[in-house]
């Protein structure tokens, strides 16, 4: 019977749990999450665990940040702060994916990744694996496995900070004492718009990937040796790849959202209709202006 790491697995119960009385998640939100959760933190790097913790954490503070004002500003707005599976799995499916592929090369019996590998054992080596037993060797060494260890790790912090730093642009830029402006025209929007930017919330993302490059950075050195004796290359490149990444996510974001996805603005409530309702309801009338993008994607799809 294949070991289950307890910390990981208490871990990723106790986030899922505090996800659903919070009310940050939705009851599959919450199931996803522990799925998601544990998969990544019994990865052996415990530095991406680490990373999926702060990401977890500072992203729903944010949240519900200022949801007072946020709620006269998007109608519909409570279930924008109550994330569900799909969502869950749209901020976290490239980060489980590196980390699996990781875990399979570089420490392939670890569970649950070991019942992925019985089943794909047999097939072709992608790369050259090099096992990983007792931090042997920095995970961020291109040398090791022709790179393939620093590039999925790379992949990870990409991921976190993209997300987090979109995350943080939405969330708190809408707070911005002045209005955003439309990515594509540069004109003046409302609070809210999919696709508008602004000084504060375009800082916000840069906090949020800069933050997910120190998290992943202090983390590494502090759980690796070998890491730690060459911190002064991988600090530069954590800080600024992760900064980079949560602005160009950000950005990359409001671009789609400016582009494909529908922005629907009440005249008479005076918000942004978030809700998937076309119509008012019955005996109300209400003014509704489109302000930009196609109807082609959702937030979940745009993330």
């Amino acid at each position: 019977m294949a070991h289950i790491p307890l910390i990981p697995f208490t871990i990723a119960v106790l986030l899922s749990v505090h996800g659903l009385r919070s009310r940050s998640l939705s009851f599959s939100g919450a199931v996803t999450a522990f799925v998601v959760g544990f998969s990544i933190l019994a990865v052996p790097v415990r530095t991406i665990g680490i990373t999926l913790i702060v990401f977890y954490l500072i992203g729903s503070r944010a949240t519900k940040y200022g949801k007072k004002r946020k709620a006269q500003l998007e109608d519909d707005y409570q279930d924008a702060g109550y994330r569900s599976g799909a969502q869950v799995l749209c901020n976290s499916f490239t980060a489980l994916l590196a980390s699996g592929i990781w875990c399979l090369a570089f420490s392939p019996d670890m569970f649950p990744w070991s019942l992925v590998n019985y089943y794909i054992r047999s097939g072709p080596a992608l790369f050259e694996s090099v096992p990983y037993e007792d931090g042997q060797w920095c995970p961020l060494n291109a040398t090791v496995s022709s790179g393939w260890s620093r590039a999925l790790i790379f992949v990870v912090l990409g991921h976190f900070a993209c997300c987090l730093g979109d995350t943080l642009a939405s969330e708190l830029g809408i707070l911005s004492s002045r209005p955003p402006i439309l990515i594509t025209t540069l004109k003046t929007v409302p609070p809210g718009t999919n696709g508008g930017v602004s000084v504060g919330g375009t800082l916000a993302s840069l906090f949020g990937g800069l933050s997910m490059g120190v998290t992943m950075f202090i983390s590494i050195v502090v759980e690796n040796a070998h890491c730690r004796s060459s911190w002064m290359t991988i600090f530069p490149s954590l800080v600024f790849w992760g900064s980079a990444a949560g602005v160009g996510g950000s950005l990359l974001d409001s671009f789609l959202g400016a582009t494909v996805q529908r922005t629907r603005y009440s005249v008479d409530k005076k918000m942004i209709l978030t809700g998937h309702k076309e119509e008012p309801e019955r005996g109300r009338k209400d003014t509704v202006k489109i302000i930009s993008g196609l109807n082609l994607l959702t937030n979940n799809q745009a993330i």
